[in-house]
């Protein structure tokens, strides 16, 4: 007997379905907010908005394009967190209401750990266990993954994520948001060696990326004081320099959890996989240490309801479902715990 199940994913300003059956993805439906480009940053009242107009569209062509019936869904997984209160809320009530009408269970998704098991969607899988460095807008994790259920975070950051300190960075330099992914690309135009920018060192497999940040403002308050053209002219160097920072801080940890293991099997998950920096220095890390590495496709680096329906399907092998009292959880962390 075939397992199906249908997917949502709404933990910020993604409003995404995907449908799973037998572990394989038949489809993955993602619908983007445009809307808070002008405010440069996430406006969640708006975000919850945009989710409770996308949510039944797109539930409805995840199951055309599956060419899936409601009535053969055994189970709707649904990301309960972390991620904003209001956005949670759109999908976790959409998830049991969809759920209790049919009469099937529904099962609750820690996003993070979705964001690493998106390695499972492709024909390339880790064995385990593995170590998953999980980057995003809000994240910056270092964690074991011993089975599909069984995580352990070692380290994360202590103040901003990676893809808050590209994106506040772009935005010191009057970058659009999202700008991140303008780093990236302005940074393959330029000489990473430029500036060099100071880092921190934090205990253990711990981060810290407030002081870079701090330390990028006063230099450009610095240069632009003394020509103010000073960002339009050296923007490549600029941004591949700031990069080059970055990743070098994600590295040096990554390097040690792997000695300190001796766990050579490592992933990547969430959106800032998608730099090409970031890429690279893994491939590197292949070449030069004999690392095994896995990189998602693009379309599985963002938030996606892909992630989420190979958690749920995995949770549903094992019978962990939600009760009905389910409830969003916005600081959800790997474990369980808040």
């Amino acid at each position: 007997m075939s397992v199906t199940l249908l997917a949502i994913e709404s933990s910020c300003d993604e409003t995404a379905a995907a449908v799973i059956q037998d572990g394989n993805i038949l489809c993955n439906i993602v619908a983007s907010q445009r809307i808070h480009e002008k405010y440069g940053g996430i406006v969640p009242e708006l975000a919850s908005r945009a989710h409770q107009q996308h949510i039944i569209p797109v539930v409805a062509q995840a199951l055309l394009e599956a060419n899936i019936q409601k009535s053969d869904l055994n189970a709707v997984a649904c990301t309960s967190g972390p991620g904003l209160l209001g956005a949670l809320l759109v999908g976790v009530s959409f998830s049991k209401a969809f759920a209790s009408a049919l009469h099937i269970p529904v099962i609750k998704v820690n996003h993070m750990k979705a964001h690493i098991l998106a390695h499972f969607i492709g024909d390339v899988k880790p064995s385990f266990p593995f170590i998953c460095m999980t980057v995003s807008g809000g994240h910056t994790q270092l964690v074991i993954v011993r089975n599909y259920l069984e995580m352990e975070v070692v380290g994360e950051t202590q103040d901003d994520a990676v893809g808050e300190a590209f994106d506040k960075t772009a935005k010191l330099m009057g970058l659009p948001y999202p700008g991140g992914p303008l780093i990236d690309s302005y940074a393959k135009q330029g000489n990473p060696l430029a500036f060099p920018f100071p880092t921190v060192d934090m205990p253990g497999y711990n981060y810290s990326f407030s002081g870079i940040k701090t330390a990028f403002m006063y230099f450009l308050k610095k240069n632009t004081a003394v020509d103010p053209d000073f960002i339009q002219k050296n923007l490549p160097d600029i941004c591949a320099s700031v990069q080059h920072a970055l990743i070098d801080v994600l590295m040096r940890k990554l390097k040690r959890l792997v000695v300190d293991t001796g766990i050579n099997r490592v992933a990547i998950a969430g959106g800032v996989s998608a730099n090409s920096g970031l890429r690279k220095a893994m491939e590197q890390k292949r070449e030069q240490e004999g690392w095994d590495v896995y990189i998602p496709a693009f379309e599985y680096c963002t938030d996606n309801a892909a992630m989420i329906a190979v958690a749920g399907y995995h949770q549903y092998l094992e019978n962990d479902f939600a009760g009905w009292d389910l409830s969003p959880e916005p600081r959800l962390r790997i474990g369980g715990g808040l």
